[in-house]
């Protein structure tokens, strides 16, 4: 490999479902992408996690045996530097939370176009995080708190976002990587990166994720 050939994104595959990790091998087989290993469980992802060191890691979240949520704090204290993206077929408000909370990249659903699962996967590598917008609403819709409210503060922090802040932020919630973010606002990396430390420190929260969170809770985006 010549010096100026980027080195491929090292991927680890991790469902309990043959067939599953045998779609994501081929969809994850072009240029750019390795998938260096597979696994069946939360044990054997750990170990390969161990073994392997990968950039990103595509981890289920029900399995048979240990699952992906039990194994995802451990495979992060044992290979840090790799992003994992939690897949599954539920939007569940309470594994959500705990993937966020437990240092997941990205949270996606298994329905997605199979493209979307590429490019979060080069996201990820990236530094960037990713959550399927679609799950996101539904498992904000399933968490709606139905007791009467509290009263509210007479300022909210979103106040004080500017209008470009506010843009890059519904950008946010709507999926994009910063790449893409950049792209369609016409700026640099750097300067979105800049309004993302910004927008976080505004919103009182510690990642873009939980950011998105917010915008959709508060309305900012629909």
């Amino acid at each position: 490999m010549s010096a100026t050939t980027p080195k491929p994104v090292r991927v680890v595959i991790v469902d309990d479902h043959g067939i599953v990790r045998e779609g994501l091998r081929t969809l994850l087989t072009r240029p750019g992408i390795e998938v260096v290993g597979e696994a069946e469980n939360g044990d054997e992802a750990i170990e390969l996690a161990r073994e392997t060191q990968p950039d990103v890691m595509l981890l289920d979240i029900r399995m048979r045996g240990s699952d992906g949520l039990q194994s995802l704090p451990r495979i992060k204290a044992i290979s840090p530097t790799t992003s994992i993206i939690m897949l599954t077929t539920y939007a569940n408000p309470g594994y959500l939370a705990r993937a966020i909370n437990n240092g997941a990249a990205g949270y996606l659903s298994k329905e997605v176009d199979p493209e979307q699962i590429v490019r979060a996967v080069r996201a990820a590598a990236a530094g960037d995080e990713l959550i399927d917008r679609t799950l996101l609403q539904t498992a904000l819709a399933n968490a709606i708190d139905h007791s009467p409210p509290t009263t509210e503060p007479t300022e909210l922090p979103g106040e004080d976002l500017s209008e470009r802040e506010l843009e890059v932020l519904r950008l946010i919630a709507a999926g994009m990587s910063n790449a893409a973010i950049a792209d369609t606002l016409s700026i640099s990396l750097a300067t979105v990166k800049t309004h993302i430390r910004h927008i976080l420190e505004k919103l009182h929260v510690s990642d873009r994720t939980q950011a998105a969170l917010w915008a959709v809770r508060h309305g900012i985006v629909e």
